[in-house]
């Protein structure tokens, strides 16, 4: 993860504005209530984790990205990659992965885990301009029943309601 540590002073800068964005989209087409428990899968910062109010986690690779999310009040970050979760099954009402598929190191395996620790509900987005956009469509929709799916700037974004 060197490049997002690299670039993590300046992170929010770079991203906080379109993430925001993507998060307010996204709470149109998700209900969620103070005792649900979220996750968020390459959750960086902070930033798509912590508008929402409800019991929230998150987890990334980048150990200087959390360092900055540590920052954050009430919410639970952990150092892991997508690939090994480290919370037991079905622990999450919801699970989010925002804009960090296309750099899961195995994208399948890294969406196994998100179906294995959620129970029903999963918001995932990657770039639009993904040379893997096939690839993550499929496995998303092998993995995930699709409920919506959204066009935004600059990602997809799934909503999806159950596993198959």
């Amino acid at each position: 993860m060197t490049y997002y540590d690299d670039i993590s002073s300046g992170y929010e800068e770079l991203h906080k504005e379109e993430q925001l964005k993507k998060v307010e989209e996204i709470k149109k087409h998700l209900k969620l209530e103070k005792t649900d428990k979220l996750l968020d899968v390459g959750c960086g910062t902070g930033l798509t984790t912590e508008p929402w109010d409800c019991q929230r986690y998150g987890i990334d690779p980048a150990p200087k990205l959390l360092e900055r999310a540590r920052q954050k009040d009430k919410i639970e970050f952990k150092l892991a990659p997508a690939e090994d979760i480290p919370y037991p099954d079905h622990h999450f009402d919801v699970v989010i992965s925002i804009t960090a598929i296309q750099n899961f190191q195995d994208i399948e395996k890294g969406l196994k885990e998100i179906k294995r620790v959620g129970k029903d509900k999963f918001v995932l987005s990657f770039l639009k301009k993904s040379g893997k956009k096939s690839m993550i469509d499929y496995a998303i929709r092998k993995l995930f029943k699709v409920d919506k799916t959204i066009e935004e700037d600059k990602d997809l974004i799934y909503i999806c309601e159950g596993i198959k």
